[in-house]
């Protein structure tokens, strides 16, 4: 078999991530379909879904929120997602450890040197199961126990050990309020799963991102110790090359669509999953705009020809694009831009 080029890479995932045709599904199919949605600005997860689901409008997240059938919580990478609840129980475990590993290598965790961190989690958890709670509230109470402790440093220690919610309305379309926290059993009424095999969350991740390769799968989580869990599983995986030789693992069933199929003008918003879960980012990122970091910078993007082209805001109502090299397909580029203002505009 001919190694697979970033162009059939690109379709690949544009594919699997909903970019080639908008979806005719519910929100919550695709955000589970997506494993989940980056959401590390507020309203980034309304953009994405946009981006990728026929006739989306705001208010069905929105009510997926407030029903507490989705959340958004820190998750892979330790970082904020949008996630179904029942995506919350059972993906949080698997990353559990990238979070504990965060905290362990942070400043913070250096500022509690000394302190039985153990006892904090705890304090923290049970206040937080009784009640949610801003962060200057968790500050206070921890604090009248640890009198001689940085605050912050107490409340972190918390935040990134214990599966919280950023709970509604913080992140609702509209909304810019107060980030209050609860434990996700006590917000869903449910137990997370004390199942940690990563087994299922590598399947879904290459349903959803593959072919790629083991270093992907380890960005797209962070989790260590992902080669052990691909040799376990590649019975079930079928396995391609790239241009430079690199093994790509899949799914039996991943499609791989023809390069030179037409990839509609996408606007993706803040921090998204289709350009952050790679380690080589070259199936999306142009290599002559890889300096840029991309990833890295929180610019929202505008897919021309399947890869990134642009960058885009919108600021006083008026959609300003920059481009990153001269643009094809402008009236598309227009069109497309007219749709996003229409949708935020809502």
């Amino acid at each position: 078999m001919e190694p697979l080029s970033p162009r059939a890479l690109n379709r690949a995932l544009l594919e699997r991530q909903l970019l080639l045709r908008r979806a005719k599904v519910p929100a919550a199919a695709a955000i589970e379909r997506l494993v989940a949605v980056q959401a590390q600005e507020p309203h980034a997860g309304y953009y994405g879904l946009w981006a990728r689901v026929e006739g989306f409008r705001p208010d069905e997240l929105t009510r997926l929120m407030e029903r507490r059938e989705a959340v958004r919580m820190s998750l892979m990478r330790s970082t904020i997602h949008l996630v179904t609840a029942r995506d919350a129980l059972r993906l949080r475990p698997v990353v559990q450890s990238v979070l504990e590993r965060t905290w362990s290598g942070s400043g913070f965790a250096r500022m509690l040197d000394g302190v039985d961190v153990s006892q904090v989690i705890a304090a923290g958890r049970a206040a937080l199961t009784e009640r949610d709670l801003s962060g200057a509230e968790l500050k206070r109470l921890l604090a009248e126990r640890w009198p001689e402790q940085d605050p912050t440093a107490l409340s972190y220690a918390v935040r990134f050990n214990v599966p919280l919610v950023h709970l509604p309305p913080r992140g609702v379309w509209g909304h810019s309020v107060q980030l209050r926290q609860q434990t996700l059993e006590a917000w869903l009424g449910e137990p997370v799963a004390h199942h940690a095999d990563p087994d299922d969350a590598i399947l879904r991740y290459l349903a959803a991102f593959g072919p790629a390769t083991t270093a992907d799968i380890s960005t797209w989580s962070g989790l260590t110790g992902v080669r052990a869990a691909v040799e376990r599983l590649r019975p079930r995986l079928r396995a391609f090359r790239d241009e430079r030789g690199r093994e790509l693992l899949d799914v039996p069933d991943g499609p791989l669509p023809d390069p030179d199929t037409p990839a509609p003008v996408r606007f993706l918003p803040w921090f998204d999953n289709a350009f952050l879960s790679h380690k080589d980012r070259s199936r999306i990122i142009p290599p002559e705009h890889a300096h840029r970091n991309i990833g890295v910078i929180g610019r929202p993007v505008v897919l021309v020809d399947g890869f990134v082209r642009a960058f885009w805001a919108i600021r006083d109502g008026e959609l300003e694009i920059e481009p990153l090299e001269p643009l094809r397909g402008l009236d598309e580029v227009h069109a497309e831009g007219e749709r996003l203002l229409a949708f935020a505009a809502s």
